[in-house]
This record gives structure tokens, sequence and C-alpha cells, in this order.
């Protein structure tokens, strides 16, 4: 198989610098966030693959569940969402690689406004064609667990396109310690004929709505807590957050397996956070991946108003009219 988009990472590689991608971290006014999300992981067992139960929810299906239908599943589309290097050493058998920039906006550099943001439907449209996405597809998107959410981007992105899309739960990490068919061959990829009507923003904000509705929403910061404080290592023009933002960071709602938290522990992670099922919810990050990833752990967890900020700290802190705090 050719790796999908070949051209598109040559060009993305050239361009993009380290800055891709991003961390977060705690909130001055809300300095019990730190203690309470470790009050979480200390009172409550960690769930484990065999507590998850949910072979296919909107947004999540299981190893189980892929492995039954992937030989198969005529609609079936299997998406690698890592690194090309290592899609190269080994990938689930039919899977296609892809990077979550080739479905944004790449043109200028992190912070210029809409750098990083999702495609048009024109774009899109391009862009899926070549993966072999057709009007029917199941798409199944999977990454690792110490990457940066880059399966929760690209399945927010597809979503977004009205494109059935979920991630692996579990993702390579599970699969593969599951001894799992792996493989290093190609595939000659058959060009699909998706063509995208129309791009729904519901789960989405921009800058211009998010400063509008500061005083409306809770904002969670995904990052590490270091980038929370005020560390700028991705070429962030400043150091800090989005006042008023609670950092929750979105590995902490990963078991060890690679698996999703069980429901019950991220409701009361939030819960511990103020945060509740009723509340308007603001995602971020430093380029909108680990935020997209972690508002659709939010939506299957029943979170319901919840939205991602895809221009994300990038273009807030390149702003200097926007408040930024320590």
């Amino acid at each position: 198989m050719k790796i999908i988009n070949k051209k598109i990472s040559v060009i993305l590689s050239m361009i993009m610098v380290s800055s891709i991608f991003a961390g977060c971290s705690m909130n001055d006014k809300n300095t019990n966030s730190a203690k309470n999300a470790t009050k979480s992981e200390q009172t409550l067992d960690s769930t484990t693959k065999d507590d998850y139960t949910s072979d296919n929810t909107e947004y999540f299906t299981s190893i189980s569940w892929l492995e039954k239908n992937i030989k198969d599943n005529k609609k079936l589309v299997i998406i690698d969402g890592r690194s090309e290097d290592d899609y190269k050493k080994s990938h689930i058998p039919g899977a296609k690689n892809v990077a979550w920039q080739s479905l944004a906006k790449m043109q200028g550099k992190a912070g210029d406004k809409d750098w990083g943001t999702l495609l048009d439907k024109q774009g899109l449209t391009k862009v899926l064609k070549e993966v072999g996405i057709n009007e029917n597809s199941e798409v199944i998107v999977y990454a690792n667990k110490n990457g940066w959410g880059e399966d929760g981007r690209i399945v927010w992105c597809l979503q977004n396109a009205g494109i059935k899309a979920r991630m692996l739960n579990g993702g390579f990490d599970l699969w593969s310690s599951e001894n799992k068919e792996t493989t290093k061959d190609n595939n000659e990829v058959v060009k699909g004929n998706i063509e995208i009507e129309k791009i729904n923003n519901e789960m989405n904000i921009t800058t211009d709505d998010l400063k509008k509705e500061i005083s409306e929403v809770k904002i969670i910061d995904t990052r590490e807590k270091d980038e929370y404080d005020g560390a700028t290592k991705f070429g962030e023009k400043r150091g800090g957050h989005i006042p008023n933002s609670i950092n929750i960071p979105f590995n902490m709602l990963y078991n060890g397996d690679g698996t999703i938290k069980s429901t019950k522990e991220i409701e009361l992670m939030m819960k511990e956070n103020n945060i509740e099922k009723t509340d308007k919810i603001v995602t971020y990050c430093t380029a909108g991946i680990r935020s997209a990833h972690m508002a659709l752990i939010l939506k299957d967890a029943g979170f319901k108003n919840i939205r991602n900020y895809d221009s994300s700290y990038y273009e807030w802190a390149a702003d200097d009219a926007n408040e930024v705090s320590k």
C-alpha cells in the first residue's frame, strides 16, 4: 500500500516545526484542580479493556470489534494517525497512514489566523478521496497513547464532515500488546467517491466566538502543567493560559493499557473540577489536537454541550489583545 498523502506529508514536513503539538496545565484560580485530578486516580481503581463493554459507541470501537470486522466489512476504512516512521515499522493490516495536518489549513505559520483549523468542504473532499473514503464508509482511526491525540483530532475532523468515524479504544498500544495481527505491507489505495456537502461546526468554536462567550463557558486547558503555567515549548508567542481555564491534561483520561477511563471515573474527575454535564464546555490545547480528543471523550461520557477550540492557544497567544494568565 502506498502511504496516503505522501506528497502532502513531504510538504508539511518542510513547513512545520515541532510547534504543531501541544501540552497543558493548571489554573491559578483553580488550584484544587491538580489535587482533585490526583485524587481521582488514587480513589478509583484503573479500568482495563475488560471493563470497556461498548463495542460501538458514536466515538469508540473496541479491538475485538475491529478484529471481527477487519476482513469482511467492505465499508471499513482504517486510518493510522501515527507518524510515518511508526507506520512503516508496523501497522494494522489495511490501515492507511494519514496525518491530521493533511485535513487542516497549514498555510503560513503557527499563530496566524486560522492556521491549523479544519479544511473547507472542497479541501476535505479532495484529501479524503485520496484516502479511499466513500459515501458509506465506516472509518476507524487509531494512534498511540503516548502521542498527541491524533486519532481524536482526525475523528473530530471526519465527524464534522458528516462521516461515520470512531476511535479504536486502546489504539495501537492495545492492539499490539494483545498480539493482534500487524504488518509492514503496503497496498494500493482505491480512490474514494466521497463528496462533502457541508461542514458541521457545532463541535467547534472560533477565537471571536470564544471571546464573546468566555464568561458563559467552562474552559478546559488540555495541555501539560508547565505549559499552563507559562512555558513556551512549541513556539507560542506568549506563555500562560486562557483566563479562568481549568487544567486537565488530556492523557489523564487514559488507563495504563491505552483504553479510555470509564464514564464513572470521567464524571468524577470533571465534578472534582466543578464541571457538570449541563455546563457549556470549551476544550483547547496548543493546536487543537488533544483538545479535540478530549472533546470526543467527554461527548462519549455524556457531556453534550462541548466544543473544541481548534485555533487554540497558538492563535489566542498571538494576538496581544487577548488576555493570558499565569
